[in-house]
């Protein structure tokens, strides 16, 4: 089985080859594309603008061509999953779908971690959807400095900001704490308090059931 991913940040890469390594499945391989403009031009028009949309569900549908399903890495960018998935032949997924869904699955409190601002507002948008279903309820963050640390690359200070706020969130009493980036997924080690639900492991195995129950197989 084939899964293309579509990044926006190339260090990205390596917690879904990762995660492809921890699920010990040899015939699961991973093909990444990296289209770092797309995030650039989101934040330089303030929003996931319509022409935005229309150029990441192409790069999607390019994927999607020569692949058994395709995930999208970047939760800013995942609205265009559903206009995506009307035109390409293979079944397309946003990473924290899966996340979200297990997040909310028990109820209570979920505390969402975000880091870039520009994310802040798709993510609320699935995590309320899933909510719905279990009575949980959402509350945003987002962590200050940190994504700017990010993009300087000092990522140890990223990380630690990151694992900072979550041991926060659970001393608050949050039932559950969740870092909605997949550029947050290296705090989660350095959490102290719980351990906060990240999205690559779960964003995969959400897309390889995608693709297995589109081709009929069996999860």
């Amino acid at each position: 089985m084939r899964i293309a991913c579509l990044h926006t940040i190339e260090s990205n890469i390596e917690p879904f080859e990762a995660a492809r390594r921890e699920r010990g499945d040899s015939s699961l391989t991973l093909r990444h594309e990296v289209r770092d403009d797309l995030l650039a031009a989101v934040g330089r028009a303030g929003s996931f603008a319509a022409p935005i949309v229309a150029e990441t569900v192409a790069a999607l549908q390019a994927l999607a061509a020569d692949a058994d399903g395709v995930l999208l890495t970047c939760s800013t960018l995942g609205p265009a999953v559903v206009p995506a998935q009307k035109v390409c032949p293979v079944p397309v997924i946003r990473v924290d779908q899966g996340l979200a869904r297990e997040a909310v699955r028990e109820g209570g409190k979920v505390l969402v971690l975000c880091t870039a601002s520009t994310t802040l507002f798709s993510t609320q948008e699935l995590f309320e959807a899933e909510a719905r279903a279990t009575g949980a309820s959402i509350e945003m963050r987002r962590v200050p400095d940190a994504w700017e640390h990010f993009k300087a690359g000092r990522l140890e200070r990223h990380y630690a900001l990151t694992a900072q706020a979550a041991d926060q969130a659970f001393r608050e009493g949050a039932k559950t704490v969740v870092l909605a980036q997949v550029s947050m997924a290296a705090a989660a080690a350095l959490c102290r308090e719980g351990r906060p639900l990240v999205s690559p492991a779960t964003g995969l195995k959400a897309a390889v059931i995608a693709a297995q129950m589109a081709f009929g197989a069996s999860v």
